[in-house]
């Protein structure tokens, strides 16, 4: 593609409709926007520099005429040139300050408008990227992308992870393809310690949750000599991370076939299968049970899967989290640690706080927090999008 800043289609903001913009927030949204008739006959995905009402470009931008947040601004410098060398040097940037975080090349690589991506997650495991490409302007720029990764890293292989919601919103086709060299089987990473296979095709996501990477350090230190119930375990980071840190015995609970296999595996290649267990269940249903049974476990982990994936779900996905810390607390034993999670980026701090203290309440048990914590370092965010650090935890000694 080819980009002239001269040339480039101009979307003006409404008279009044411009601080966000011109204090640097990488979304402007429809009703910010004059959407004129040629504004609405732009192809989604289409570059555009954003001015406002009295004539002062502000920013250049991708856009898309359907959808709420209808530009996504790649630079406030409107008369850049938007071409390969500019996302090169933006990935080169990306990667500079991983290679300073992480010795190892298993990471999130791209987080989208942290990193200058506004639309785009793209996951490293050694030689193999995942990528999540959400938006129509990321999908208009992804060939050029797709050329600097290569440049930059030559990696084996490119998955094209393409299911999420967010491409169906922004009209773009749904699906997982291999989008260049070859990939057979599972993909190996090393954290905290364990060796884990990766999914990179069929897993959850792009196929792993870099993003706990050190509440997983964090337990796995509370855990050792210690008796651990891990629940929603998906692929066993914080079962194999809390044995190799010494923990006596660990078991993982979830109703995953698929990832009960990888977690199990995990355990084997990282030499500690022998105090790991893994059980095929539904969690709540599963800690009913323990509770009932009168089991205690001196350290619990609840890291579920998002119980609001969007504001409708909000009430009832919070009652979700009350349930589960309260059934959580409930089989921590007395002078035990609880840890308990959400990635419902719909469920703000405050919220998850406070069902979390309920449950603890439900449950006729008090506690104190030790430690509220997000996603890992290789998951930034941008400073004028605080709703994006999406991932909350709580770690509780529960009395």
């Amino acid at each position: 593609m080819h980009d002239d800043p001269k040339t480039r289609p101009r979307v003006t903001l409404l008279p009044g409709h411009d601080r966000r913009a011109r204090h640097g927030h990488p979304w402007i949204y429809s009703n910010e926007i004059a959407m004129d008739a040629a504004a609405k006959a732009l192809p989604p995905g289409t570059l555009v520099t954003v001015v406002a009402a009295d004539g002062t470009q502000l920013a250049a931008a991708t856009f898309n005429p359907h959808t709420l947040i209808a530009a996504r601004v790649l630079t406030r410098e409107a008369g850049s040139h938007i071409h390969a060398e500019f996302l090169r040097r933006r990935l080169r940037q990306a990667l500079a300050i991983r290679e300073r975080l992480y010795h190892a090349p298993f990471y999130r690589l791209v987080h989208a408008e942290a990193d200058g991506f506004p639309g785009l997650i793209v996951d490293r495991y050694g030689d193999v990227l995942a990528v999540q490409v959400n938006t129509a302007g990321m999908a208009m720029l992804w060939p050029l992308v797709a050329e600097a990764l290569d440049g930059l890293l030559s990696p084996r292989a490119v998955v094209l992870r393409g299911d999420s919601a967010a491409r169906t919103q922004e009209g773009l086709p749904v699906g997982v393809e291999l989008a260049a060299g070859t990939l057979d089987g599972t993909v190996e990473i090393a954290e905290n310690g364990g060796r884990f296979p990766v999914d990179v095709m069929g897993g959850q996501k792009t196929g792993w949750f870099f993003d706990q990477r050190d509440n997983r350090a964090w337990v796995a230190r509370l855990a050792a000599g210690a008796r651990m119930l891990d629940l929603y375990r998906y692929g066993g980071g914080f079962a194999v991370a809390a044995a190799v840190a010494g923990a006596a015995a660990v078991l993982a609970v979830d109703r995953s076939e698929a990832a009960l296999a990888l977690a199990t595996a995990a355990a084997a290649r990282s030499g500690v299968a022998e105090r790991c267990t893994f059980h095929k269940a539904e969690v709540f249903a599963d800690l009913e049970a323990r509770t009932k049974a009168g089991e205690r476990w001196d350290v619990v982990v609840a890291d579920p899967p998002a119980f609001v994936k969007s504001r409708k779900d909000l009430a009832s996905g919070s009652r979700g989290y009350r349930k589960l810390a309260r059934l959580a607390a409930a089989v921590t034993a007395p002078g035990g640690y609880l840890f308990i999670a959400s990635c419902s980026h719909n469920v703000e701090p405050p919220v998850f706080l406070e069902q979390v203290a309920r449950g603890l309440a439900d449950a006729g048990r008090s506690g104190r927090i030790l430690r509220s914590a997000g996603a890992a370092a290789d998951h930034p965010v941008h400073p004028l999008l605080p709703e994006s650090a999406y991932l909350k935890s709580l770690t509780l000694a529960v009395d």
